[in-house]
Order: C-alpha cells, then sequence, then structure tokens
C-alpha cells in the first residue's frame, strides 16, 4: 500500500538543525534514484507494525552493486547481512527495516524478490540486508503479524519522491524519548564550491535520552527524560536503524566513515546510547563512476574516489539530516494506543512551539 506524506514536520515548528540546506523534499529521496515503500499494519487492539523499503536504485540491484560502509554504535540488536557489508563494502538488495520478531520475514521476502529480478536466474546466494527495532510495547510482537508477502508489497510500492513519516511502515508501533516515534527523513546539500553533493537520511526512532531539538532542551521542559526523579524506568533504551544515501562518489572506506557520523546526529538528539539500544547506521552511494557493475568486478577498472581532504563537508551534511530526520519522525507521529492497552502520546506540537 502506499503512504502519503502530508504529515506535520519539524521546520513548521522553527525547528531547522544546522547551517547546510535541505534538498527540495528534504528527504532521502532527494539522492536521485532512490526510493522508500512502506507497508502499514494496524489491525484490532494490538497489531501495529510494518515494513519500511529502500532502493538504492531503481535497477537490478544484485547484478549493479552499491559501495556500503556499516556501523554500529551499540550493539544490542540485530542487523542483518552487516558482516557480508564490512567484509565486501556492498549491498545487492535493497534495504528492509521491520520489527525484532521480523526479520526473518524481511530476509525471506528480499530473498524472493531478488531472485525473481530479470537477469538473475543463475543467482545461487544473496545477501539480504534487514534492520529492526523492537515495537513490542505498542505491538502484538510474540504475534509475528509481518509476513514475506508484507516485504514484497513494501518493496514494491517503493518510490521516488516525498516521503510518508511518523506512524508508517517499520515505524508504525515504535516510541522516541518517552513519547511516539516512527520513520522521519531528511537531507543536506553541500556547497557548490566543496561538491555541491545530496546526502539524505532516513530513521527509524525507538531509542531515549533526554530530548534535545535543534539545542533546545525540548524533554526537560516538557518534563519528560531518561533519568527523571532518579527513576530508570529504561526510558533510555531503545534501539534506532539510521539508512544514510549520497550521490557522492565516495569508496566504501569512506561510507563507513560516513555512516560512524551518523552517531554525532543521534547524540545531539539526546541519545547516549544507553547499554540495551541496538543503534545501527549503514550508507551508501548512488553514484555511477562507483557502482559495482558486472565488467568491473570482472577487471581491474578506474573508480571515482572522493578524497579524503574533501568528505568533511558530508560529515557535516550526515550530522544535520540524521538531527533533523529524528525530529521529523517525533513530530509526524500521533499519539496511539497498542497491544495490552499501552498508549504512546505525541509530543505536544503547541508546547513543543512555545
Amino acid at each position: 500500500m502506499a503512504e502519503q506524506a502530508t504529515s506535520p514536520r519539524a521546520r513548521q515548528f522553527g525547528i531547522a538543525p544546522g547551517v547546510l540546506r535541505p534538498g527540495p523534499l528534504n528527504a532521502i529521496t532527494d539522492v536521485a534514484g532512490v526510493s522508500v515503500g512502506h507497508v502499514t499494519l494496524i489491525e484490532g487492539e494490538g497489531v501495529r507494525t510494518g515494513v519500511t523499503a529502500i532502493r538504492p536504485h531503481p535497477g537490478n540491484i544484485f547484478q549493479h552493486k552499491v559501495p556500503a560502509g556499516f556501523a554500529s554504535g551499540n550493539g544490542f540488536g540485530k542487523f542483518a547481512g552487516s558482516t557480508q557489508i564490512e567484509e565486501l563494502g556492498e549491498i545487492e538488495t535493497p534495504i528492509v527495516l521491520t520489527n525484532t520478531l521480523s526479520v526473518a520475514e524481511g530476509l525471506a521476502g528480499l530473498v524472493e524478490w531478488s531472485l525473481a529480478q530479470p537477469g538473475n536466474g543463475a543467482v545461487l546466494s544473496v545477501n539480504a540486508v534487514v534492520g529492526e527495532t523492537n515495537d513490542g510495547f505498542l505491538n502484538d510482537i510474540r504475534g509475528r503479524h509481518v509476513t514475506k508477502a508484507h516485504v514484497l508489497a513494501a518493496l514494491e510500492a517503493c518510490a521516488p519522491g516525498p516521503v510518508a513519516e511518523g506512524c508508517v511502515g517499520a515505524g508504525t508501533g515504535t516510541r522516541a524519548f518517552a513519547w511516539k516515534g516512527g520513520i522521519g527523513t531528511s537531507s543536506r546539500v553541500t556547497p557548490r564550491a566543496v561538491g555541491g553533493h545530496t546526502v539524505g537520511a532516513l530513521v527509524q526512532t525507538n531509542y531515549g535520552g533526554v530530548l534535545t531539538m535543534d539545542g533546545a532542551p525540548i524533554g526537560q521542559r516538557l518534563g519528560e527524560y531518561f533519568l527523571k526523579d532518579q527513576l530508570d524506568d529504561h526510558a533510555g533504551d531503545g534501539s534506532v536503524v539510521i539508512v544514510l544515501a549520497t550521490d557522492a562518489p565516495l569508496s566504501d572506506r569512506n561510507l563507513k566513515r560516513l555512516a560512524a557520523r551518523a552517531f554525532l546526529g543521534l547524540a545531539r538528539t539526546g541519545s547516549c546510547m544507553a547499554n540495551g539500544s541496538g543503534d545501527y547506521a549503514l550508507a551508501f552511494s548512488t553514484a555511477e563512476g562507483v557502482r559495482r557493475t558486472p565488467e568491473r568486478r570482472a577487471a581491474a577498472t578506474t573508480i571515482e574516489d572522493w578524497p579524503n581532504d574533501a568528505i568533511s563537508p558530508l560529515f557535516q551534511a550526515v550530522v544535520e539530516a540524521v538531527e533533523e530526520a529524528v525530529c521529523n519522525a517525533m513530530v509526524a507521529a500521533t499519539g496511539m494506543t497498542g497491544h495490552q492497552g499501552h498508549r504512546l502520546e505525541a509530543i505536544p506540537h503547541e508546547a513543543l512551539a512555545r
């Protein structure tokens, strides 16, 4: 099912982190060729979950792999496919996000989808890429309501353009800083004099801490934050998956460096990457000059490589885009009641504006 991008965004409340300008959509899809699809499952009193899929380009990703880098901030979670990304520095499937106990369905859907693509008739191995956070507070996670068919539907729903945020897809049942969280996205464009490249971020927020937005101590002012009254209710725990895309021609080594900078953006929002949090980042490049085509994999060839000395503006773009993507996820989310009557309220817009 297609999800429409009609929710409020952080900039409507004056929240615009950083100094770089966003792309036209202020979304990961500002990176040309990237597409996003959601399937949202809201059923009865307890099903509050879904699937979000990200395609790096519209072609056959297995045959035309893209370089990628992976980073783990705090590794209390699951990120399927990460070891092969670390070893080979590339991804060969779209990226699927879902809930913790549905990673297997994510893998099954990606494998089936990949094997079915034209030109993959002889493929015998697929490194499917699936990230997760635990939505078990609002969602009947043990019921394992996500199916392979839902994963396939999210892949087919992938489209360029505006990206739906908040309580959609893999963010349907998630939380953030004791409020309702979800899916968020943002982008930044570096100045033309230093490359003019676009960096886009998409986040699945399900973590906590002491919420800060654009430098303002929002969590403290609204009275909701980790360690309040010295009561450790694990509000700092949780997880987040961050997906970064760029059109800069980066090596997998420098994409790993980009992924590592994602956690600086996370820190700006008030996370300490708590013990029970699974914090993961994946960065990939869509540049044609670094794509791993069959011809380039078969023989030595010249590949573009943006230099180390010119990469700092991209680091800045990552930090700002991740911070705003989290803010967008929270602003777009709506209050939700779910499994066993549990409820998460949306961050109050009027109070946020004040």
